[in-house]
């Protein structure tokens, strides 16, 4: 079936008119003039802000003018994320989708659902001409992914509205009402090379097949980095004589658990079998502590040829393996106040060593800004000691909840009314934009909500059709049951 066909068919289609669209973080020119397209064609106020957020308003329907101006708010960007096999240019090409029974998924790449689907659902509530709706201010900002700098810059007189829905939750039974903040750390260290050896091989040890996901919504769930693991292997093959380290690539965006690294390295032939048994003892090793979580798990050792002659000198490769080993990865601490949320944890997104530089990226994340401060201290020591340059930016903050929020007391009745069952009402420990959009709109009651989608940021990522009915649905009833205005 193709995906004009499902239902709701606006929303779908315009979803699908949405990831025909490149639209990496950073990269947003393409949709971003889309969605300014979009806006003027329906004869709507369009404007787009100087960082590049574009806002559209739309009146209110008829017998709706009394109620509350919302603003509905999505980001324009997606994570661009694909498998090792898959060919594919994400600058040049539309997203591939398929319809998997009540799935919709992509063909090797990230999906887009993660947030085109509110920005679709958005969509369809501007286009529409039989949607009731109280004044709407759409709100699609740019750059979430990497950086929210979309929120960050956001220009607050752009707005009146007094309730913001964002659409950007990917469980259809929760509501949220706080999120984590969030800071980036990235080391740097400029090593000594030495030449390589004349009577040695050079080999390439992979791992990939790991499950990846969300750093922040998948942090607890015990997976594999694929950096983390590399750096096992690797401290375990140095105890062979006559290794030596051409080159290490692990992990992609700072938002995702890395689910790849490669690294290559020269040891001498005399040890060659020494390796072999050494691999595979490590390999086993791994996979029987993964078995029941990264049932993919590869790790591949093949000889190759390389054009470089120099390794990381033996001295500061000590530095390289110790650092990655001291910094921390996953859960930091688990939130005392509320059951089961992750208040502070960290993830080592991205290692590159080469032509001389070891490079790391971490994000780090937490619904505490003392905790981050904490764990953002932590990191920058594991570097710092080995003579690393550390910087730590783009620092965003967390979303406080609000538990007598009135607009949550309306979406929980009405979920209840509509299904039967109470909502989950939850702060997550992922970064949405509300924390950050409270600092230009601080009166602005907020929460957040969306359909189920799964393995968001991977090349796994899907969203449940059944999912996206239930979730519109809710949303229409949501629109026709904002509050009327303070006298």
């Amino acid at each position: 079936m193709s995906i004009r066909n499902l239902e709701p068919k606006a929303l779908w289609n315009n979803f699908a008119d949405l990831n025909a669209v490149p639209r990496p973080s950073k990269k947003e020119e393409r949709v971003i003039k889309f969605m300014m397209d979009f806006g003027k064609s329906l004869g709507l106020e369009t404007i787009q802000d100087a960082v590049g957020n574009v806002v559209i308003k739309k009146k209110a329907t008829a017998g709706m003018e009394d109620r509350k101006m919302i603003i509905m708010q999505s980001h324009l960007d997606m994570v661009h994320q694909k498998n090792s096999d898959t060919v594919f240019d994400f600058d040049t090409q539309g997203i591939e989708m398929i319809v998997d029974g009540d799935w919709l998924r992509a063909n090797g790449t990230t999906l887009g659902a993660d947030n085109g689907i509110g920005v679709a659902a958005i969509m369809t509530v501007l286009a529409s001409t039989d949607i009731e709706h109280p004044a709407v201010e759409a709100m699609f900002t740019i750059d979430e992914e990497t950086g929210m700098t979309g929120a960050m810059e956001l220009d607050p007189s752009n707005f009146d509205g007094e309730i913001l829905l964002n659409l950007d939750t990917e469980d259809d039974d929760e509501l949220s009402i706080g999120c984590a903040g969030g800071i980036d750390s990235n080391s740097e260290l400029n090593y000594s090379e030495v030449d390589l050896w004349e009577f040695a091989g050079v080999f390439e040890v992979k791992i990939n097949g790991l499950v990846g996901g969300h750093s922040g919504m998948d942090i607890d769930k015990g997976r594999g980095n694929a950096n983390k693991l590399m750096n096992r292997l690797l401290q375990k093959l140095m105890v062979i004589k006559g290794f030596q380290l051409i080159s290490i690539d692990g992990g992609s965006l700072r938002n995702a658990i890395p689910r790849e690294s490669t690294a290559v390295f020269a040891i001498n032939h005399n040890f060659e079998g020494m390796l072999e048994v050494e691999f595979a003892t490590m390999s086993l090793l791994l996979k029987n502590e993964f078995a029941l979580i990264e049932k993919e798990l590869n790790l591949s050792l093949n000889p190759v040829t390389t054009s470089s002659n120099k390794a990381v000198s033996p001295e500061d490769l000590q530095k390289i393996i110790r650092s990655i080993y001291s910094t921390h990865n996953g859960v930091f601490r688990m939130s005392p106040d509320i059951e089961n949320l992750v208040e502070t944890s960290g993830s080592l997104a991205r290692v590159i060593v080469g032509n001389g530089s070891f490079i790391t990226q971490s994000l780090l994340r937490s619904s505490v800004e003392s905790t981050k401060d904490d764990i953002a201290n932590s990191v920058r020591a594991s570097f710092e000691a080995v003579g690393c340059n550390v910087v730590q930016d783009g620092d965003y903050p967390g979303w406080q909840p609000k538990r007598d929020s009135e607009i949550l007391t309306i979406l929980e009745d009405l979920y209840v009314a509509r299904f039967n069952e109470q909502p989950k009402v939850k702060a997550c420990h992922a970064g949405l934009e509300c924390g950050l959009l409270l600092k230009h709109l601080p009166e602005v009651d907020m929460i957040s909500f969306g359909p189920n989608i799964r393995a968001p940021h991977s090349p796994d990522e899907k969203v449940q059709i059944s999912s996206v009915q239930k979730f519109w649905g809710y949303l229409l009833e949501v629109l026709v049951s904002i509050p009327k205005k303070s006298i």
